[in-house]
């Protein structure tokens, strides 16, 4: 029983890099999520992280034409919880995308955390209003 719990854990970690991105699609909107480095944050060195956010058909929703904001949770996350954080979203250009929300998160200990970015239009109709989530893990 051990072998296999351990062979499983093994084959889990093998795999965890080729997870490069978390697509999220909420009404109109989709988000792809991606932490800097490699989705692999470290305690108390900033993590850029930054949501590509696309209407169907692939058009780019930049954060000129959204209000948008971030809380980070720990994990287990309860109902009623406070955000630990509330990291500023400013628009940044991260590989081929510009003026996307993004923003540095300084994760204070080693452990799991939700990150939620919630979005409304700047322009009422553009969009509907939305939150996505993301989880990530924090090591040493």
């Amino acid at each position: 029983m051990n072998k296999i719990l351990i062979s499983t854990c093994l084959l889990a970690l093998i795999g965890t890099p080729a997870i490069a991105r978390k697509v999220e699609v909420v009404g109109d909107v989709a988000g792809t999520w991606h932490i800097e480095p490699n989705h692999n944050p470290r305690v108390g060195v900033p993590a850029r992280t930054w949501v590509a956010l696309t209407r169907r058909g692939g058009a780019l929703v930049p954060l000129s034409q959204a209000n948008c904001q971030m809380a980070v949770y720990s994990r287990p996350r309860r109902s009623g919880d406070q955000p630990i954080l509330r990291p500023t979203v400013k628009a940044i250009a991260a590989e081929r995308y510009q003026g996307i929300p993004g923003a540095d998160i300084t994760f204070p200990k080693v452990g799991l955390y939700q990150l939620q970015l919630s979005c409304s239009p700047e322009t009422k109709g553009n969009f509907q209003p939305f939150q996505m989530q993301y989880d990530v893990t924090v090591a040493q």
